[in-house]
């Protein structure tokens, strides 16, 4: 197998038929053996059937998954990788914001360099405002944790060799980026369209892109925690000399009553840093309490198709049972 393409798919239902076909004639167009790999990813309508029935047509080509729950974009796709046998591996979004006729423009990019991970870079992107911030948030996490130039995105194209690293990863809180990042430093990057959404809306809102940073700033960086410390000894270093200055004060007899203010000041913010450090603390415990009791990463409802993968495991099943 050549080339296969996960796509996590959450509420895209009108949107399913369209991605296929414009995905099968570029696919076709590059003369290679590939498969297409939908994660369905609890959705709310009926995107599952429009799978089922994509399947039957296409039943060489396309593999369905369906999930038991919503467990997000990056563990959807993680259980869609896991199911690949491509020698590159192209990841993409199911709301045809992520041209299929661009796909080209990644594997020329990845087959003529000694790159393992290229991404597709936007040059504007058609998303709503708020989507935008809530996108440099995470861009600016993702610089700053991984030390790295390039902007992460959804359409990438990842060779196999890569991509079977990160496969130990399997704990519940996923971010395919920074789990592909830790593992390799041959990056690129390729410009591609960004074009607007056809129908419905994000499934991130902005509570989510936050969750979203925050995971990346706490399972892949102690910079919190750093911060914390940092700042916990500013203010250690502030209150020494606040008290060299009132114990000089108290000597030379310039304070002759005790201030209230100074007293509840002092309370508040050593109280607030307190409970900011034991906040950020206690966020770390608790995503180590949830991987020990080993939350899954995903469960698998159904699979509709067999991938050459799908095959060999079910081969295995069938030897390891007699």
């Amino acid at each position: 197998m050549n080339l296969s393409v996960v796509i996590p798919v959450y509420n895209s239902s009108s949107t399913l038929k369209k991605l296929t076909q414009r995905l099968l004639t570029v696919l076709d167009s590059t003369c290679m053996s590939y498969e297409i790999i939908f994660v369905e990813d609890g959705s709310h309508d009926n995107s599952w059937e429009v799978l089922s029935e994509l399947q039957k047509i296409y039943t060489d080509r396309i593999v369905a998954i369906q999930l038991m729950r919503n467990y997000g974009q990056h563990n959807a796709l993680m259980c869609g990788l896991r199911h690949t046998c491509g020698e590159y591996i192209i990841t993409m979004d199911d709301d045809l914001q992520n041209p299929p006729e661009e796909i080209p423009k990644l594997l020329a990019a990845i087959k003529n360099s000694k790159l393992d991970l290229v991404y597709g870079y936007y040059g504007s992107k058609s998303h709503d405002m708020w989507r935008n911030m809530g996108s440099a948030l995470i861009t600016f996490f993702y610089r700053r944790v991984f030390r790295s130039s390039v902007i992460p995105s959804a359409f990438r194209v990842i060779n196999r060799v890569l991509l079977e690293g990160i496969f130990s990863y399997n704990l519940n809180f996923t971010y395919i980026d920074g789990l592909l990042a830790w593992n390799t430093q041959r990056v690129g990057k390729v410009s591609v369209e960004h074009h607007p959404r056809v129908t419905g809306r994000s499934g991130y809102s902005i509570s989510k892109l936050l969750l979203l940073a925050f995971n990346l700033f706490t399972n892949f960086s102690l910079i919190p925690l750093q911060l914390v410390s940092a700042y916990g000894f500013l203010v250690a270093i502030l209150g020494f000399f606040v008290g060299i200055y009132y114990l000089c004060q108290y000597l030379f007899s310039n304070i002759s009553v005790p201030g209230y203010a100074s007293t509840i000041i002092a309370v508040l913010v050593l109280g607030g840093t307190q409970l900011l450090a034991l906040g950020i603390m206690g966020e770390y415990l608790g995503r180590l309490h949830l991987n020990v009791n080993r939350k899954p990463q995903y469960t698998e409802r159904c699979v509709l198709g067999s991938s050459v993968l799908s095959q060999q495991v079910t081969i295995a099943r069938e030897y390891t049972n007699g």
